[in-house]
């Protein structure tokens, strides 16, 4: 039944725009930019390409946000609701697709009167509320660059960021919800504002209510600046290379590292993929949890989603707060059809109980998808059985923050499914697996994931480092100067199907031989005592590396050797005698962003006896370092 409704409809039709994808990639593409873009002047050349640079569309000119709004006003989707949110306190507001538009011109008209346009950079700083895609689409609209700063990170993050961008301007909030307590944004702001002579201005967001300090000359509330701006506003156009935004990537030691995408390419992809991968329909209510300051939230939150004209779902706080089923409860209250979360989050759900579940109905969603990491096929099975109840398929997507979109996913209704396999390549899509040498790796052997043809998505450069780009994504193979190198492993089926292993730095060599940490995390997900678990590597003057594993048990589950011994065990046998952990530590959690992603920095550091490097700012809880370190 849902191949029969789905926006492709059907494997054949897959691989008949795949091929075409591939053998005529300039009939495709310019046919699909034609068709799913708006353009205020039509592109000369689909592709100008000498590695490591790309240049798609040239010629052509449009506005991002114009694609994003005012192309669904005057059409029956003007009174459709763009966002719904809610609020961590309980509190909920509805913008359709008219009133985010005016939104958006209003502060496009702030920005105009504050001298910020074409190129300036602009720092947005926020919780997960409307006011930050209303800020990044007001970016857009009057092409000035905007830099999305995670609202978890610490005012030296936000100062690094600001500074090697030099930002003119930054947006930011009095403060934001997390787990019943404010988090202070402004306060944070304020400390790396001392260090950042670039930045002119301050729009703060009232959100929390919490008492703020406001400087003289620089900071102004957002509601006064709105309050007298005309709600209608004629979007500048610019070339199809124009930069959109920089997005730093998180966990980068000295010089921050900040991805580049351009406007006419990173949103066809973004665009095109929402599509089909999520197979988007007019009754759909969308809810992508990741922050809006990670790749997934500006591809599949704001502009995939929005130049779609799909409902999306907005919430600000955490996802066990105050119980561990304010998911389901959301779900449920807001009728959401298509929920898009990383597979760290679904093993937390599987660890606080199938309870918190099972109270809820969830019966409004047709779609389930996951991104960020790998997914063991346990945490697969439970995701598709106990939220998806059977039927709803699931969109296991690989891709990365210099990918720009999705670039291995079934498509669903097409894509035949594999619990753990992200599939198959999206269209125009050409990836292999290969050794140290470039050599094609056999069938079900590990090797480096690389791709081997631009897209329209890519990257373009990091900013301000364009050396440092060549050298980071396309200098591994010489004989390839056209190869984008992942950074991940992977192993192709018989199927030709792509099963993801994680970074390559996280495979270790034991013995000689390299086995990958998340496949002993998948080995261990299949255990019926096992939550959650995070392999990593200690130093060992015999084999190299030894395998060190922290687990997190099931409700009920109770620690002991003989458990330890039987994990041990079973790693083993499912993998093979190398792969037995050397040591397993039981724990109550681990360290996590709020994301949700583990910093395996910091469990490397545990077990090497070292005192913990780098940030914290950006953790969960804190506590859970304290807690690790005493039980080793």
């Amino acid at each position: 039944m849902f191949q029969r409704a789905s926006n492709l409809g059907s494997f054949a039709a897959y691989e008949r725009l795949y091929t075409e994808s591939v053998r005529e990639p300039e009939v495709f593409w310019k046919r699909m930019a034609e068709e799913h873009l708006i353009w205020r002047r039509p592109f000369r050349n689909v592709i100008k390409w000498k590695a490591p640079h790309a240049q798609w569309f040239t010629g052509g000119i449009l506005n991002v946000a114009e694609n994003c709004l005012d192309r669904h006003i005057g059409t029956v989707r003007e009174n459709q609701a763009a966002i719904i949110f809610e609020g961590e306190p309980g509190d909920v507001r509805t913008l359709t697709y008219l009133q985010l538009h005016s939104d958006v011109c209003r502060v496009a008209h702030v920005l105009d009167n504050l001298g910020v346009g074409k190129g300036d950079r602009v720092a947005i700083y926020l919780p997960m509320i409307p006011e930050a895609v209303v800020a990044m689409l007001a970016c857009a609209r009057v092409g000035a660059i905007h830099t999305v700063v995670f609202g978890g990170f610490s005012s030296d993050s936000l100062k690094d960021r600001i500074n090697d961008c030099q930002a003119k301007l930054l947006i930011t909030a009095d403060g934001g919800w997390r787990r019943g307590r404010v988090v202070e944004l402004k306060s944070a702001a304020d400390k790396a504002l001392a260090h950042t002579p670039s930045v002119q201005t301050v729009l703060v967001v009232k959100r929390a209510g919490n008492n703020v300090g406001m400087h003289a000359g620089r900071d102004v509330w957002w509601h006064e600046m709105l309050a007298g701006a005309p709600a209608i506003h004629r979007a500048k156009a610019f070339d199809s290379e124009h930069p959109l935004f920089i997005l730093y990537t998180s966990g980068s030691t000295g010089k921050p590292k900040g991805v580049l995408h351009t406007s006419a390419g990173y949103l066809l992809g973004a665009k095109l993929s929402s599509h089909y991968v999520f197979d988007l329909r007019a009754t759909d209510r969308y809810f992508c949890s990741a922050d809006i300051g990670w790749i997934t939230g500006h591809s599949y939150v704001v502009y995939g989603l929005m130049s779609n004209g799909a409902t999306i779902f907005l919430y600000e706080g955490a996802p066990n707060h105050p119980e561990p089923d304010r998911f389901w409860q959301m779900v449920d209250r807001h009728a959401l059809t298509i929920l898009y979360t990383a597979p760290t989050a679904i093993r937390a759900f599987m660890r606080w109980g199938d309870e918190h579940v099972l109270r809820h109905k969830l019966t409004s969603l047709r779609l389930l998808g996951s991104v960020g990491e790998p997914i063991n096929p346990e945490a697969w099975q439970w995701y598709y059985k106990l939220i998806g109840k059977n039927r709803c398929p699931i969109v296991d997507t690989w891709w990365q923050t210099e990918t720009g979109s999705i670039l291995i996913t079934p498509l669903p209704g097409a894509t035949p499914l594999k619990p753990g396999s992200a599939t198959l390549p999206f269209f125009g899509i050409v990836p292999r697996v290969v050794d140290d040498q470039g050599r094609e790796v056999a069938e079900g052997q590990d090797g480096k994931l690389v791709i081997t043809r631009p897209w329209p998505s890519m990257l373009r450069t990091l900013w301000d480092d364009d050396e440092r780009y060549a050298r980071t994504y396309f200098g591994e193979y010489p004989r390839h100067p056209e190869w984008y190198l992942t950074g991940d492993g992977a192993r192709r089926d018989k199927d030709g199907y792509f099963w993801i292993i994680g970074r390559i730095d996280d495979v270790l060599n034991i013995s000689g031989h390299r086995i990958g940490t998340a496949e002993v995390e998948s080995a261990l997900g299949t255990h019926p005592a096992v939550a959650e678990s995070a392999a990593v590597g200690k130093p060992d003057d015999l084999k190299g590396q030894a395998l060190i594993v922290f687990v997190i048990l099931k409700e009920g589950q109770t620690s002991s050797p003989e458990l330890a011994e039987q994990l041990r065990a079973h790693v083993a046998r499912e993998i093979g005698a190398l792969a037995r952990p050397d040591q397993v530590r039981f724990a109550s959690g681990l360290p996590k962003t709020r994301s949700g992603k583990i910093m395996r920095r910091i469990l490397k550091d545990i077990v090497a006896g070292k005192t913990v490097q780098g940030d914290v700012t950006t953790m969960e809880d804190v506590s859970v370092i304290a807690a690790l370190q005493a039980g080793a």
